[in-house]
């Protein structure tokens, strides 16, 4: 009989991310998709945040090889979100260089979000900008991506995030937010 498949929790944007420590709660984190949380779970964004640069490819392999040295020694912590979060750094190396490798800009498309559709991403009927390449940028874009290649490939990584699932993603939530306030 085939194993039953877990059923994803989906990345929970209401916690109130300026007082929980993922170090010490870690089944309130959830992956997610992308790079969702990138910027909010802490302490990680703060001991990963200050290395990640972009601007140059010596800059950007010296950041891409740092985070992924920081993602090493949260695996050997036995640290999955710190891990993740090392991982969703060295992406988000690879789409925010790419973005600038398209549009020097930084900016994809023409006019302001619309105030109803702020942190939500895609077009939302406004007119994309034309290609304005940076082959800076690019190269950038080819180290990170690179990097985020052999952090999602990792062994240790991949039976981590298994093990992560099972017994946080797939279980009920329901006590997690009440453990922090006792």
């Amino acid at each position: 009989m085939p194993a039953t498949p877990v059923k994803k929790k989906t990345f929970d944007y209401g916690l109130d991310f300026a007082t929980v420590n993922f170090r010490e709660h870690p089944e309130l984190y959830r992956i997610g998709k992308g790079e969702q949380g990138v910027l909010l779970v802490e302490p990680y964004k703060s001991e990963i945040l200050p290395h990640w640069r972009f601007k140059t490819p010596d800059i950007a392999r010296e950041s891409s090889e740092k985070i992924y040295e920081l993602f090493e020694e949260y695996l050997q912590q036995d640290d999955f979100v710190g891990a993740d979060i090392a991982r969703k750094f060295l992406q988000m190396g690879y789409t925010r260089s790419r973005r600038y490798a398209n549009h020097k800009s930084g900016k994809k498309y023409k006019g302001p979000v619309p105030e109803d559709k702020k942190g939500q991403s895609g077009a939302h009927g406004r007119e994309q900008l034309p290609a304005d390449p940076d082959p800076v940028k690019a190269a950038s874009a080819a180290i990170f991506k690179e990097k985020w290649e052999q952090a999602k490939q990792h062994e240790v990584y991949q039976q981590m995030s298994q093990r992560f699932r099972a017994a946080y993603e797939a279980a009920p939530q329901e006590n997690s937010a009440k453990k922090i306030n006792q």
